[in-house]
């Protein structure tokens, strides 16, 4: 199934970029790093320059810029359905001593559907 799902990727992929000069795992690793983390582009180059890769930030924004709707189309694609019963949830909690906002909404199996915790506190 990952297998599957590794190939699927890599054609919807193959279609947006074109004149590949990094492999595509290096360049789906600096777009995950800048999607998943908050790191600045130059981070991510410093990052890659410590392994080894040397990208320019400019590359690696070009790459986000091409690659996030594809992924987003094909990942919404294999999104599991939620059902029609699912409650949602709001607090506020303590992280490492700081106020922070948690949303959360789960499914009847107790599935987490989404969430969202805040760097800040809202309100």
């Amino acid at each position: 199934m990952l297998d599957f799902r590794k190939s699927l990727i890599h054609s919807a992929l193959n279609k947006v970029l074109k004149r590949l000069h990094y492999p595509l795992e290096v360049m789906l690793t600096c777009v995950r790093w800048y999607v998943a983390y908050p790191l600045s582009l130059r981070h991510i180059e410093e990052m890659m320059h410590e392994r080894g890769v040397f990208v320019d930030h400019p590359t690696v924004h070009r790459w986000a810029v091409k690659m996030l709707p594809v992924l987003a189309t094909v990942f919404r694609r294999h999104k599991r359905p939620v059902g029609r019963g699912w409650r949602m949830d709001e607090t506020y909690i303590k992280v490492s001593g700081q106020w922070k906002y948690l949303y959360r909404a789960v499914d009847r199996a107790g599935d987490t559907v989404d969430f969202l915790l805040t760097a800040k506190c809202i309100g």
